[in-house]
């Protein structure tokens, strides 16, 4: 039997996933915005004749088809490293809000810096650390 103690610095972990939180509420006022400018009507979810409001539905959608890997790593990777957990779940937020704001541009290429901040600088390292957390609870390291 593994029993977990959680250090105080965990905390850090929960603002961290709070933090996401508010970045996904922030995206879904910028797309109702959008959608509400330019009157597209739900349940539509691409425009052809607005090709900006596609730009705004993909930075969302993009970072909600991100999420399922953020939250699992970011919990499990801070149990065991809090700090280090929190620092890459920061970058992989700050991250989805430059990928955001590089696509709201209307140009999609200008996403590319954000993705690779998220993906490589924040859900990489978390990805290494929940592996280093299975590791140990196993007693391989």
């Amino acid at each position: 039997m593994v029993s977990l103690n959680i250090a105080p610095e965990y905390g850090y972990v929960v603002i961290v996933g709070t933090g996401m939180i508010l970045v996904n509420l922030w995206k879904m006022m910028r797309i109702g915005s959008m959608r509400k400018k330019l009157g597209i009507k739900y349940p539509v979810m691409y425009s052809k004749e607005h090709p900006i409001f596609n730009c705004y539905q993909r930075a969302h959608q993009n970072t909600l088809e991100f999420v399922p890997y953020f939250y699992p790593t970011l919990l499990t990777a801070g149990l065991r490293h809090p700090v280090g957990a929190a620092i890459a779940g920061a970058v992989f937020v700050v991250g989805r809000v430059i990928y955001a704001l590089g696509y709201y541009s209307g140009d999609p290429q200008k996403r590319v810096p954000g993705a690779l901040i998220s993906e490589v600088l924040g859900l990489l390292p978390l990805m290494g650390m929940s592996v280093s957390f299975g590791a140990g609870l196993l007693g391989w390291w």
